[in-house]
């Protein structure tokens, strides 16, 4: 018999996962997928206005699930909901802001282990927004990182990011600074992160030093570009999360391969055939457009933890009920 579904809150979430842990479980939901036992849904997104509509889903071992947000100017709620794939039957919900925050920068530090030379010292971040931190936490996560150079085109908050990096991170020997421009940011950078909401290009291939890996990570919609035509030049490897949605969504992909893709790898593959960055490699460069199977990845496990752990709270299974109709007819008058 199954158990009670669950409720599982965003402090429950951060209880029971760190980002540290995220990122293997991450690579192993990747390689499952590479060797057919997980599946993605396709990403589906509504723009109204300036604001976003998204759902997307995955099958992953005994759960099937889908995440749904709207991101809107004026705030967004994320749920990931868990089903168990023999009955179909509720197994959680998941409040999942925080959950997306490790999906994001968790894929961020998978491709980062997988794609940038070993002795990346210095990352270049582009963003100071709600994924930033994480962002920057996921690469410390897997490189000695010693250096952070934070680029905004507003300074006050690329300021008060590199400020809150070093109170982040204090215990490390790390070192945070701001700067003027993209390509001051870039300047001797092992590794470039961009997270952000940019309508226009900012990011060109003569602001890479060699050696150096780039993981795109904002520009997840249509009306949105990152990073300028050249870089893909300079790339020995381009890699992405999920190859249906960059085909669907990502202008600056669209714009490069048009009805050839054969360039493109899924960084599944890579961690399938164990093949890490070249030694000759100029660039790489690693486009997220986030994926149902990442969201399942980290859902489940965290599923599993709540469970281990007698975490979150217990919901009463949904009942059918049958549907009415019509309205009842009134009541016939006495007399």
């Amino acid at each position: 018999m199954n158990a009670e579904p669950v409720w599982i809150t965003e402090s429950q979430v951060t209880a029971l996962l760190t980002l540290a842990e995220a990122i293997p479980a991450l690579e192993s939901g990747l390689r499952l997928q590479a060797e057919g036992k997980a599946e993605s849904m396709p990403k589906t997104m509504l723009q109204f206005g300036r604001n976003n509509l998204h759902a997307l889903g995955a099958r992953l071992g005994d759960h099937v699930g889908t995440k749904t947000w709207a991101h809107t100017e004026g705030g967004t709620c994320p749920l990931l909901l868990l089903w168990n794939a023999d009955d179909g039957q509720l197994a959680a919900v998941i409040e999942a802001f925080a959950l997306g925050n490790l999906r994001t920068g968790g894929t961020t530090g998978l491709a980062t282990d997988w794609l940038a030379r070993k002795d990346a010292g210095v990352l270049a971040m582009a963003g100071t927004g709600k994924q930033a931190m994480s962002q920057v936490a996921a690469v410390l996560a897997v490189r000695d990182i010693r250096e952070v150079r934070v680029y905004s085109p507003t300074a006050a908050r690329r300021e008060e990011f590199a400020a809150r990096i070093a109170d982040e991170f204090g215990g490390r020997a790390l070192r945070a600074r701001a700067c003027g421009s993209m390509a001051a940011a870039c300047d001797g950078a092992d590794v470039v992160t961009l997270a952000t909401r940019a309508r226009e290009p900012f990011l060109d291939a003569g602001m890479l030093r060699a050696g150096s890996h780039v993981n795109a990570i904002g520009a997840i919609a249509p009306d949105r570009e990152e990073f300028h035509q050249d870089v893909f030049d300079r790339a020995a490897v381009v890699a992405v999360d999920d190859l249906s949605s960059a085909r669907a969504l990502s202008r600056e992909f669209r714009t490069r391969y048009g009805d050839d893709w054969s360039a493109v790898q899924t960084l599944s593959e890579r961690i399938l055939r164990q093949e890490r960055r070249p030694a000759d490699a100029d660039t790489t460069l690693f486009k997220a457009m986030g994926m149902g199977i990442s969201d399942l990845a980290l859902g489940t496990e965290i599923l599993r933890r709540a469970r281990q752990q007698g975490v979150g709270r217990s919901m009463p299974a949904p009942v059918k009920s049958k549907p009415r109709f019509f309205a009842a007819p009134p009541a016939p008058r006495a007399g």
